[in-house]
């Protein structure tokens, strides 16, 4: 089977190569591979730190990826022969005050009841386990399951792996069955136009393009929102003993923060989420993310910047991927919002068992609805009714 994937960020290539695994014949076509959202993402593997309010749907989207993620991981390492910046140790979630913990303990509770394997500490019982910690922390939850890898790893060792097979080309439109693209969504996609002109025909197509979805013509139109963030990328004194050595996220005036440190020294400190329609970075992210993160961990500002990159995730109206076969030849994979990087290898198995009509027992109950691309159109009108039939009633007299 010949397979089209466009996009080249962690979720398309994660995609191809999981269908290159079973034998299909994939192209992937992307004009800059690996320099969208994955490019800018932290790469935490948070199944449990990232349960929120309202969110429920997501849980087992993300407990069933995480569990995935080890013979992601170690299948991955063996194929490219690349270290994947991997850490195993656990997350410390930190409050900045009184009130931060009450919210987070609050929050723990939710985590508690969805499943999760945490512990609340002392604020002093978190800097025995992190002493670059503010005095100010004044609690923590402990998850010994949420950790994390290099997502910039990742994506350079999927491409290694894919090789040739990566075109550097900008995919315009698909083509369908009766002919090119005229900005309507064909019947059946057997291809895609590309930017240079050429046509490239497939039996499958795997649109993972993010937020650039919407621009190609004949692509089923899907309720995006780009959701741009700062992120900060900061060097600690090489000489001196790692600043950290778990990921710390937190809560600051209700404000959620993160730095995540790298096995190279490395950290990485985010992210703002802001809808606004600027895509460049803002002085006030930059602000904010430095004063929340010295309200947690202080030695960071005596850390080196190296890197502040602002980037726009692709979410959908319920923050739920939209995953799912758009028509005969065509499987939709977009919308993972923030959670890109938790979800690929779910977002990649799903996909590939979309593609090759393979059988999904393993998701959980009710995922493949919840992540369905067509849940947010509006239930069809019901059908006309024909009209009653007058009723006959005898005159007097008759």
């Amino acid at each position: 089977m010949d397979v089209i994937v466009v996009g080249a960020g962690i979720i398309g290539l994660a995609t191809a190569w999981e269908l290159h695994r079973r034998g299909a014949a994939v192209t992937v076509i992307d004009p800059h591979p690996g320099t969208g959202a994955t490019s800018a993402a932290a790469g935490m593997i948070a199944p449990a730190a990232e349960i929120a309010w309202g969110q429920t749907p997501l849980f087992p989207l993300m407990r069933v990826s995480a569990d995935l993620y080890p013979d992601f991981t170690a299948a991955l390492t063996r194929d490219s022969g690349a270290d994947l910046g991997e850490t195993t140790t656990a997350t410390l979630v930190c409050a900045g005050d009184r009130a931060d913990l009450t919210a987070l303990c609050e929050l723990s509770a939710l985590q508690s009841a969805a499943g999760s394997d945490l512990e609340l500490l002392t604020g002093s019982r978190a800097r025995d386990l992190e002493p670059a910690l503010a005095p100010g922390v004044c609690g923590a939850v402990l998850i010994p399951g949420d950790h994390a890898i290099d997502p910039r790893r990742v994506t350079r060792a999927l491409l290694t792996v894919l090789g040739d097979r990566v075109i550097e080309d900008r995919v315009t439109g698909l083509v369908g069955e009766e002919g090119s693209p005229a900005g309507e969504a064909p019947a059946r996609t057997t291809g895609v136009v590309l930017a240079s002109g050429r046509r490239a025909r497939a039996d499958q197509v795997v649109l993972a393009a993010g937020m650039a979805h919407n621009a190609i013509a004949g692509a089923p139109p899907l309720p995006l929102r780009a959701v741009h963030g700062d992120v900060i990328r900061l060097r600690s004194d090489p000489d001196a003993p790692p600043l950290l050595t778990r990921t710390i996220r937190g809560l600051v005036a209700g404000r959620p923060v993160y730095v995540v440190p790298r096995p190279d020294g490395e950290l990485v400190l985010g992210a703002t989420s802001r809808e606004d329609g600027q895509a460049g970075i803002l002085a006030e992210g930059v602000h904010r993310l430095l004063h929340d993160a010295e309200r947690l961990v202080p030695g960071l500002l005596g850390c080196e910047i190296t890197e502040i990159t602002a980037r726009a995730r692709p979410g959908s109206p319920d923050d739920l991927p939209l995953l799912g076969r758009s028509d005969p030849g065509l499987v939709v994979s977009t919308g993972y919002f923030r959670h890109g990087v938790l979800l690929a290898p779910f977002g990649a198995r799903l996909g590939a068992d979309l593609v090759l009509g393979a059988d999904s027992a393993w998701l959980p109950v009710g995922a493949r609805e919840a992540v369905a691309p067509g849940r947010f159109e509006p239930d069809p009108p019901p059908s006309p009714q024909p009209p009653a039939a007058p009723l006959l009633t005898a005159r007097k007299g008759s």
